[in-house]
């Protein structure tokens, strides 16, 4: 192949800017690849049957996305390793849940803080609770290794004059310190209160028993290596873009927004019937989830909310079944026997796709579910209200979380009296659909992938938003 001058001194520039620029910006640009390392946790970063999901992984997808590059993810197992294979630069950035500290701070260059968290110390309801540092010196005490609360712990034990019994746990999920407290093996560990939020529906019997501080910074920080000046202004204003236009508390409220809305007893109520009532039926429900083409933790969680996987549930308003049916709805969807568990299963799924279907065709994956949940439980007349009443004070009708708080306000006659269909008891919309998000969650996390072999990721992050927002919305 005859190769011409000028095309030799292109290829030749490409190679140049490819291999000796120092510039990370460039080279990332120029290799067509974002590499992030981050915890595998169901907080940060994890596979779910293995699309890749978690709060951090789609942050670094959209600024993988804006910068025109693929995103590949390299999963750490502990935070020593994390912050190890960033020292040698193995990865562009540590996005992984991470709080800001001095130490930290002089080592890396940091980004600035996308988000704020509290440290809290967790024991088990029941046992006896500490009110305060003094009250820790006598208690065994259960850490991340490398993490921000292991520098604390020693701040503390300098105040204190004397060592804690803590322990050290070379681990990166912090669902790991949880089972130490549940097991008894320690009284105690420090948590983010975020991970404690998303997690703690697994461990109903642990609380919290202090808050171990302030709140913190939470950050991004980059490899050492290399001139990461101009990355590091163009992630500061991406965060600073995304927290002015809303995106952030968009991205906070898919993931965590479920977190506040079920109580400490209901949780232990289905963690018991998970390991008890569910098991029976766990076949039958993926399998008509697999006839109507939906996720079937969706489907159970439905059917949880609705009758707590019992076949034989009644009210005294005549809705009975396993996805508690009413009479005309069952007859609409050619269900002969309300009571069996399989036709009431495929007259309840068959009933929620139909409303997905009816709803305006611009509503996109999350908002479309959780709009369609809302109008399952209280019908499409109500939700259509509420989206009108939303519209009418200036929030978008397309979004869940602006329709969620025009729902409570069917129940109060200044508003309820100019619309269609009246009156409506919203608040409980609101609770159903936010529980089955949170009961979704917790039966999506039961399967996750051994979280010792998760591989690294590659994903191609060239792709339609609503392809990407159609897979990323699960948590």
């Amino acid at each position: 192949m005859k190769i011409y001058p000028l095309t030799l001194i292109a290829l030749l520039a490409g190679w140049l800017v490819g291999c000796e620029s120092h510039d990370s910006l460039d080279r990332i640009r120029h290799d067509g690849e974002l590499v992030i390392v981050s915890r595998n946790s169901p907080t940060t970063y994890y596979l779910d049957k293995r699309e890749p999901k978690g709060f951090e992984y789609a942050l670094a997808a959209q600024l993988a996305t804006e910068l025109g590059v693929d995103l590949r993810v390299e999963p750490a197992f502990d935070l020593p390793g994390l912050f190890e294979r960033l020292s040698r630069n193995e990865a562009d950035i540590a996005a992984a849940g991470l709080t800001l500290t001095a130490r930290r701070a002089q080592d890396f260059p940091h980004s600035i803080a996308y988000q704020k968290l509290t440290p809290q110390v967790v024991y088990v309801a029941g046992t006896y609770r500490p009110r305060d540092i003094d009250d820790l010196t006598d208690m065994s005490i259960a850490v991340l290794a490398g993490s921000s609360h292991a520098e604390t712990l020693g701040v503390i034990e300098a105040q204190l004059g004397q060592e804690l019994n803590r322990v050290e746990v070379n681990a990166a999920d912090t669902m790991e310190l949880l089972e130490m407290v549940k097991q008894r093996k320690v009284q105690l560990a420090v948590i983010d209160s975020n991970e404690f939020a998303v997690q703690q529906s697994l461990y109903p019997r642990i609380k919290v028993a202090f808050d171990l501080g302030a709140e913190q910074d939470m950050v991004w920080y980059l490899s050492p290596q290399g001139d990461n000046a101009r990355l590091l202004a163009y992630i500061d204003t991406f965060i600073e873009r995304l927290h002015d236009d809303g995106t952030l508390a968009k991205m906070r409220e898919l993931h965590f927004g479920h977190t506040d809305s079920v109580s400490r007893i209901g949780s232990h109520t289905f963690a018991l019937k998970m390991r008890d009532a569910l098991p029976p039926y766990r076949d039958l429900i993926k399998t008509v989830a697999r006839e109507y083409n939906m996720d079937w933790h969706m489907l159970a969680a439905i059917a949880y909310q609705e009758s707590h996987w019992d076949p034989h549930a009644a009210s005294p308003t005549g809705v009975r079944g396993m996805m508690m049916l009413t009479l005309p709805t069952a007859r609409e969807m050619g269900v002969t026997n309300r009571l069996d568990a399989t036709q009431s299963l495929r007259g309840g799924a068959r009933y929620f796709k139909n409303i997905k279907r009816r709803l305006p065709d611009d509503i996109y994956e999350p908002d479309r579910t959780w709009l369609a949940l809302a109008a399952y439980n209280i019908g499409m007349g109500h939700l259509e209200d509420a989206r009108v009443l939303t519209q009418r004070q200036g929030g978008d009708p397309h979004l869940w979380r602006d329709v969620m708080e025009r729902l409570p306000l069917l129940q109060k006659s200044q508003y309820y009296s100019k619309t269609r269909y009246g009156y409506a008891r919203g608040s409980e919309a609101v609770t159903y659909v936010q529980n089955i998000r949170h009961y979704f969650n917790i039966l999506s996390w039961q399967e996750l992938p051994d979280q010792q072999t998760t591989p690294p990721m590659k994903i191609n992050e060239h792709l339609p938003n609503s392809v990407k927002h159609a897979r990323l919305w699960a948590l």
